[in-house]
């Protein structure tokens, strides 16, 4: 991998006192009281890296447990940052013309073609049909292109709004945890398992986050005939450089590997339990279950920046990744207007939804000094990067704390980086 040329902020248009002090704001407000365990910033411009700040713990200090700082080589969870990376992957099969964003996902998921939406009941209500469920017909079907932009009526078990979130959860609806449901293996299993439980709304109609792109992965495996970790690795992540992004983190790179966190009921900070992402699995999501570094995400922040190519590597042609920056949804309108979710990765006004990612509509209406077009997502560990193509601007942030609603550390830094663009290209 050639790394990115390093420049001073100023040769780049960028002021380098005011790069700083997002430093001092970091560990002023976040890291010293122990709200964040740690923090990278990484921070590009025309191609060169401006700013690379590491701050406080990848493992903090406990009853025997050996602390370790953060580094500029720390592997993290970057959960839902994994969205994009599947979604290049997709659009590289829709390129191919192996698939298009109207195909009917029926076509490709038969068991999915009379899914319906739900009306009433739940699972266990006697004479409703569907073992429980009171559904009606859709309005239209599933399309490819509602996976893409999450409007395809599927949901995620946290909302806690719905009776089919409830659902979600009780049937352990993730690739996460359906890897463990006995006769259920695999994203086969997963996506067998969708089938059984109706859509909240027709396809189309709303926005809602969900596992919409764990389907994509799921569907990835399906047209390439190569496991989605395999066909990330071979036509991605290895010829783009990317070499520590993974499904889980191996044993000869587990001393890199950062702990995640969450608040402790006594005060502090505690280690979250559950899934150690240090083993392979069986049933990768291509939603939420990736690993990786700053510089492995800039990489790909940057490559899509320049039109889908890095290096000579080209993932997408120009056109496409321009598809995919645009706002997809329905009627144009922004999420403020579509949204059913609860979800912390998008601000709601003046923000669309491309093909992977939110992206600004109207930039007056976020509130946050930005450009028309920056295009961005985050993860559930409080991680975020956004795309610039008006600014010429990658950045990326790393941090390891849940839930990412906690902080509006995310705005904050985006208004802090902007405001060290001193030569503005708009």
């Amino acid at each position: 991998m050639t790394p990115l040329p390093t420049a001073s902020p100023e040769s780049q248009g960028m002021s380098a006192e005011r790069l700083a002090r997002i430093d001092r704001f970091l560990h002023r407000k976040y890291v010293a009281p122990g709200l964040l365990p740690g923090a990278q910033l990484l921070v590009a411009r025309n191609g060169a890296v401006v700013h690379h700040s590491v701050l406080g713990h990848a493992v903090l200090p406990a009853e025997g447990v050996a602390p370790r700082p953060m580094a500029e080589d720390t592997i993290v969870r970057i959960y839902s940052m994994s969205k994009p990376i599947t979604s290049v992957a997709f659009m590289m099969l829709v390129e191919e013309g192996l698939v298009a964003l109207d195909d009917p996902v029926h076509r490709h998921i038969p068991a999915w073609r009379d899914l319906g939406v739900y009306v009433g009941g739940g699972a266990g209500v006697p004479g409703a049909a569907g073992g429980g469920w009171l559904t009606q017909p859709v309005d239209a079907p599933m399309r490819i292109i509602d996976l893409l932009r999450h409007t395809s009526g599927l949901t995620y078990g946290f909302q806690m709004r719905t009776m089919v979130d409830a659902a979600y959860r009780s049937r352990k609806l993730e690739p996460f945890e359906i890897e463990t449901a006995e006769g259920r293996p695999g994203l086969q299993g997963f996506v067998d398992a969708l089938a059984q439980v109706p859509l909240e709304f027709s396809p189309g109609t709303a926005f809602n986050y969900s596992v919409s792109t764990d389907v994509l992965g799921y569907l990835i495996e399906k047209i390439s005939g190569l496991p989605l970790a395999d066909f990330l690795q071979q036509r991605i992540l290895g010829p783009l450089g990317m070499v520590d992004t993974a499904f889980h983190c191996p044993d000869d790179k587990a001393e890199r590997f950062a702990q995640c966190y969450v608040a402790h009921p006594k005060g502090g900070l505690a280690p979250l339990p559950g899934r150690s992402f240090r083993e392979p699995t069986s049933a990768p999501s291509g939603g939420g279950g990736l690993v990786g570094t700053a510089a492995d995400y800039l990489r790909l922040c940057e490559c899509l920046r320049r039109g889908g190519v890095l290096d000579g590597v080209r993932l997408l042609g120009p056109k496409t990744v321009w598809l995919m920056r645009q706002n997809h949804l329905p009627g144009g309108r922004d999420l403020a207007d579509l949204s059913k979710s609860l979800f912390s990765e998008a601000m709601y006004h003046g923000v669309g939804f491309g093909l992977g990612f939110a992206m600004t509509t109207d930039v007056a209406r976020t509130g946050v000094a930005g450009s028309p077009g920056e295009y961005w997502w985050g993860g559930a560990a409080s991680t975020a990067f956004w795309i610039d193509p008006v600014e010429d601007l990658s950045v990326v942030f790393l941090t390891q704390y849940m839930p990412s609603s906690q902080y509006p550390v995310r705005r904050e830094l985006r208004t802090m980086v902007n405001a060290a663009v001193v030569d503005s290209k708009a």
